[in-house]
């Protein structure tokens, strides 16, 4: 009989694992936790977390172990490197790798983790910092069904809905599908504003269209919103966006499947991110249009 999970080893405590560890304190679990950066978690260490001097020691213990990362390169160093998560995890414990990846990189870290008899779920996620910190994320679960059967609840407690994909791998392609259409959206919305601002129709006006037409969405509403307010304080770094272009466009070119649209609006984000964006919300990719058109989106009567 299967144990319950109680005991979580948490790695990585950015704007997104930082709110997925602190949903998962509020449900009731035992978490340790450790960050690449110091003091990170210290205000959940005052909710009831114990933080950890080293991965070792999150890791020892743990029934599972997750981790939420920036990129491909932090889980090679955080993973797979001297004193990584690999060389702490021993035979029963089970892995969760929320971070966004290729799909090949989640294969890889599934092939590594069996050798040494862990079972591992590649379970990256939909939504930003609001939803990561208030349990309503959409979860994309690759990987063995009866391990993800198992994990339920962890992943019920962290999000709105769950989708398992099939095997390990295919939670991270469905990330990178979807990461295709926000982009896309991110795009569209920038270049329609930019010509109705040229064309000299309130933004506002605009937005009230949009709200309601067949074709909303909350990308469309709520991005649009903050647009014209000139808000792109960050949710989702445009930083981290770019990491994902370049990670559709490698995907896409191993399967030979054709993407121009993104390969036109990765040099859209690239500009902004060149022009010292990076760190600003994904939205800000709009201000590399609006420089194009030389025009600025923005309420025609600020209060």
């Amino acid at each position: 009989m299967k144990t319950e999970i109680k005991r979580i080893g948490f790695i990585g405590l950015g704007v997104m694992g930082g709110g997925i560890a602190g949903t998962l304190l509020t449900a009731g679990y035992d978490l340790t936790l450790w960050s690449r950066h110091a003091n990170q978690g210290a205000p959940l260490v005052k909710r009831g977390a114990k933080a950890a001097t080293d991965i070792d020691a999150a890791v020892k213990g743990a029934d599972v172990v997750m981790y939420c990362l920036s990129d491909d390169r932090a889980i090679e160093e955080v993973v797979f490197g001297k004193g990584g998560v690999l060389s702490s995890v021993s035979r029963g414990q089970i892995v969760l790798d929320c971070t966004t990846v290729h799909p090949q990189t989640s294969r890889r870290e599934a092939e590594a983790y069996a050798a040494k008899g862990v079972e591992f779920l590649d379970i990256p996620v939909f939504g930003s910092r609001n939803e990561a910190a208030t349990g309503g994320l959409w979860v994309l679960a690759g990987g063995k069904r009866q391990v993800f059967d198992r994990v339920r609840p962890i992943l019920d407690a962290i999000s709105e809905s769950v989708h398992y994909m099939g095997e390990s791998g295919k939670g991270s392609a469905m990330k990178l599908v979807g990461n295709l259409i926000v982009a896309s959206q991110l795009e569209a919305l920038g270049e329609a504003m930019v010509l109705a601002t040229k064309a000299g129709l309130n933004p506002e006006d605009v937005l009230n269209v949009l709200k309601v037409t067949d074709f909303r969405s909350p990308i469309l509403s709520g991005v649009g919103a903050a647009l014209v307010k000139r808000d792109f304080s960050p949710n989702f770094a445009l930083k981290h966006l770019l990491k994902d272009a370049n990670l559709i466009d490698r995907f896409a070119q191993d399967l030979n499947s054709p993407i121009p649209a993104v390969v036109a609006i990765r040099e859209t984000i690239k500009s902004a991110v060149n022009r010292g964006w990076g760190d600003e919300n994904a939205s800000a990719m709009i201000k590399a249009l609006e420089l194009q058109g030389n025009v600025q989106v923005a309420e025609l009567n600020p209060q």
